[in-house]
């Protein structure tokens, strides 16, 4: 016999549909994010002009890296921008309806990246695709976490965390099939604009979060508005009252992660490609596919380890995990010698990239879990989507820091080892969040 309680909980096609749109928008999402740092190199060095050309190699590397830092730091700001735009259109028009836009835009704009000649027509087209990304992230979390039930919540976080390294995954295949080239990186952008296909199955088979629905229906009968009108949903309303505590320590504790992961470990394909040396053209493209892996696997338990830990208690250790991986991996030697696998990536260096993957992306998996625990409906795509991309912003100058860090500590390699120095700050930080564990989700 059935009970009220098993049929509340029973998983439903609309369930199914929302986490197949989610986990679709959430992996394409992954594979634009991860797709620059793979192809800066190659498509900075198709546009260096020819007075830095002539004045040698160093020059050039300068150039380039210069430009890379300006142009992650334009992504952050837009992300940062999309998500806190696109999250107050989720509340206010609906999440389906503003997941749509937010895909599409990040869509189109990075298949604009073919058609650029310049590096500040890359930076401009960054920036525009970064701000539907860094929305996608605010509204398919507040989707999935509200149409499941809270038993699941744990493994639904651990799905979204782990969708976009899959694309970074897949990212890194693609990679080693078909090498980014001076000649052929362009191609690797239209393929990213792919995801506008996605925009079609979510507007015609998923369906409205009925909380945001119930949301809607109730602040427009206490405004004694028409009940088909969305709610007003106001940025200020998360910076103020009770809320205001838990924006803030929730963006003081995403910028931590992020400044170690922009700061530091997206560096990576860039220190594995100087430690291979420029015959091995597939190691930094396996690097990215050995680093994501780890990063699926640490989204995917973390959420799952630590759903019955105070949530404070739960970010302090990832915190410590993180410091020690890096360390290990950034402060220990690393050379290219011993046995490779398959003739490109050395059996240590794999290990310390595998882990370093699953200990500092362990946060994504996190955060989904967290962040939504934050807020009400009427305002929690706003206001988690302000906690998680206003930490790209403050990752913004510690991007460009780590470019004149790898100069003056003599590599990224040290450079790195310096940033994920922020790790022991992450650990004083978290008394700062609210804490949230055993709670349901805010009406």
């Amino acid at each position: 016999m059935t009970t009220s309680d098993d049929t509340k909980d029973a998983i439903t096609k609309g369930m199914q549909m929302t986490l197949l749109a989610g986990f679709l928008g959430w992996m394409m999402d992954g594979y634009e994010q991860a797709i620059f740092p793979l192809l800066a190199s190659p498509a900075l060095k198709s546009m260096v002009p020819a007075n830095i050309i002539a004045e040698g190699a160093q020059a050039i590397n300068v150039w380039v890296g210069s430009w890379m830092g300006w142009i992650t730091s334009a992504f952050l700001v837009g992300a940062a921008l999309g998500g806190a735009a696109f999250g107050w259109l989720g509340d206010r028009i609906g999440r389906v309806k503003a997941m749509s836009i937010s895909i599409l835009f990040y869509s189109i704009f990075s298949g604009v990246c073919y058609f650029a000649t310049d590096p500040t027509h890359l930076m401009a087209a960054r920036f525009m695709a970064a701000l539907g990304m860094g929305g996608e992230w605010a509204l398919g979390v507040a989707l999935v976490m509200e149409a499941w039930p809270e038993r699941h919540r744990s493994k639904m976080a651990g799905m979204i965390g782990m969708a976009a390294n899959l694309g970074m995954v897949l990212v890194g295949c693609v990679a080693l099939a078909y090498p980014a080239s001076n000649e052929s990186w362009r191609i690797h952008f239209l393929i990213g604009a792919s995801p506008a296909i996605i925009t079609l199955m979510i507007r015609f088979f998923v369906p409205e979060s009925e909380k945001w629905e119930r949301s809607a229906r109730k602040e427009a009968e206490q405004a004694l508005l028409p009940s088909a009108r969305p709610p007003r949903a106001r940025l200020a309303e998360i910076f103020s009252g009770e809320l205001l505590g838990s924006t803030v320590g929730g963006i003081m504790m995403v910028s931590v992660v992020f400044v170690s992961t922009w700061g530091a470990v997206q560096w990576l394909p860039l220190w594995v490609s100087e430690l291979a040396g420029p015959a091995n053209t597939r190691a930094k493209a396996f690097a990215l596919v050995v680093l994501s892996s780890g990063a699926c696997v640490g989204t995917v338990i973390a959420p799952l380890l630590l759903a019955k830990l105070p949530r404070r208690r739960g970010y302090q250790i990832l915190c410590a995990l993180g410091l020690l991986v890096t360390a290990w991996v950034y402060r220990t030697p690393s050379d290219w010698t011993g046995t490779l696998i398959f003739g490109v990536f050395p059996v240590l260096m794999t290990l310390k990239v595998f882990l370093l993957g699953m200990a500092t992306s362990a946060f994504f998996g996190f955060f989904p879990l967290y962040l939504p625990e934050l807020f009400p409906t009427r305002v929690r795509a706003t206001g988690q989507g302000v906690c998680y991309n206003a930490g790209r912003l403050v990752a913004v100058p510690f991007v460009l820091l780590s470019g004149s860090l790898v100069k003056q500590l003599g590599g990224y390699q040290q450079a790195a080892a310096a940033i994920t120095l922020v790790y022991i700050v992450g650990f004083f930080i978290a008394q700062f969040g609210r804490e949230t564990s055993g709670q349901a989700l805010q009406e």
